[in-house]
């Protein structure tokens, strides 16, 4: 993600456990994929536009809901949403690209293009940091980061939060996902293309793959077709806090359609742009199978190449199926929401698999009475709390550094928040005072105790 954990905690951009069974029958239908979709929409666990392509035709290609609420505005499928992190994977490619013309190479050490160095950055290279393996600190993970978001910062002023911190460990040794470091990898390309990172992809990438609809987004341009974004306050919807977009730069910037998405899939298939060896680089995961700007791993029995993003009122998700010629592309503008588990759905559906669709868990009203009985703070690690309230006759969570997220009684003590996968179940005296709570989701159970 750009800049920010997905809901209550971690597990939310987690993809299904992998299988080790080939595709068990048939791909879906449209109308199949459709009721998947619908089954989503109908909970407010996604708004935006999907499209499913097999073989480079489409399956199915809709927008689902409002891009703008304010004006009733419908998402259709040339929609333009910002990407967020889907953004790493076409400044990865601008960088091997750069390799390819000769005007700098993936192993070069960070410090031929930054000066003055930090000692402590001379062992990092360009492929420590297009694999997250390179120890600089992510600066929007900064506590000063949610002040200064609002703030105009190009790479050359945002290179100035992280350029003394010290590492969180020696370069290659680990992985940890680091903003940071595309930031930096955006400053490099500008650096030796004499250019702007929006124009060199414009010119060698965009361009010659016919991606009109795909851009880097900024506030001041009038730009037809986008989706404004959005997020979930409590049980209200609210306008997404402002970000400038000079801050994500070539973490997290650009916008584009599902439409341009598959002509992007479509020209990773047939290796356009890039020679057969940078390719080779570009999906061979290191650590935590992350390659460059792609996570490469296998599922459900096929390689599948995915990354997600999510950016203030943005949560996307790119699922490729190489093998099978599949690509998947789910963009929404509310969050929180679940491209990330539909996409995935998505893909098991066209691999044959059988799943049920989703429905609305059967919910119960408790009063308020009852409610002011779980409210409290609830430590699921000692830095990352549970804040539980009641907003009239609602029960409200809201995770350190996150935004509030409503959540309905299933039973007595157990409740589930419409717009996520998960569950919370609360661990009650006999009094029925709550003492703690476990957080169930994507097969994790995490549990806290009340402080």
């Amino acid at each position: 993600m750009w800049y920010r954990r997905s809901f209550l905690l971690l597990a939310s951009a987690a993809l299904a456990a992998a299988q080790t069974t080939a595709p068990a029958s048939a791909p879906a239908t449209p109308q199949r994929l459709e009721e998947q979709v619908r089954g989503y929409t109908s909970q407010d666990r996604f708004n935006g536009a999907v499209l499913v392509a097999k073989d480079g035709k489409i399956v199915l290609s809709k927008g689902y809901g409002l891009a703008n609420f304010e004006w009733n505005v419908p998402v259709t499928p040339d929609t333009k949403f910002r990407l967020g992190s889907i953004t790493k994977q076409f400044t990865a490619m601008a960088v091997l690209l750069l390799s390819d013309q000769g005007q700098l190479k993936v192993d070069d050490p960070v410090c031929n293009y930054v000066a003055p160095c930090p000692e402590a950055w001379k062992p990092i290279t360009l492929h420590h940091l297009l694999t997250h393996t390179s120890g600089i600190p992510n600066f929007t993970a900064f506590a000063s980061y949610a002040k200064t978001m609002s703030v105009a910062s190009p790479p050359a002023e945002s290179l100035k939060r992280f350029l003394n911190e010290p590492l969180d460990f020696p370069p290659g040794s680990k992985f940890s996902y680091s903003n940071s470091g595309y930031v930096l990898l955006g400053y490099i390309i500008e650096k030796v293309s004499g250019g702007t990172y929006e124009d060199y992809l414009r010119k060698n990438i965009l361009t010659p793959l016919g991606m009109g609809d795909t851009g880097y987004d900024d506030t001041l341009t009038v730009l037809p077709r986008r989706a404004s974004g959005y997020e979930r306050a409590g049980s209200k919807l609210q306008n997404a806090k402002f970000l400038d977009m000079s801050i994500p730069h070539a973490a997290g910037s650009l916008y584009s359609t599902t439409l341009d998405l598959m002509k992007w899939d479509e020209a990773l298939n047939a290796h356009k742009i890039l020679s057969a060896e940078a390719y080779k680089r570009y999906f061979t995961p290191v650590l935590n199978n992350y390659a460059y700007g792609w996570t490469v791993k296998t599922e459900d029995g096929v390689e599948q190449i995915n990354h997600g993003g999510g950016i203030n009122g943005f949560s996307t998700r790119i699922v490729r199926v190489p093998s099978q010629h599949l690509v998947v592309v789910a963009l929404s503008n509310v969050v929180p929401g679940q491209p990330d588990k539909l996409a995935q759905e998505l893909v098991k559906l066209m691999l044959g698999q059988n799943l049920p669709v989703p429905e609305k868990p059967a919910e119960i009203k408790l009063s308020k009475e009852a409610l002011e009985k779980f409210v409290g703070n609830y430590a699921i690690a000692p830095t990352f709390i549970l804040a539980v309230t009641v907003e009239g006759d609602q029960l409200i969570t809201q995770a350190t550094g996150q935004g509030k997220i409503p959540i309905f009684a299933k039973s007595a003590n157990t409740f589930y928040p419409k717009v996520i996968d998960a569950e919370i179940v609360f661990d009650v005296d006999a009094d029925g005072k709550a003492t703690g709570l476990t957080l169930v989701q994507n097969g994790r159970r995490m549990p806290a105790k009340r402080q």
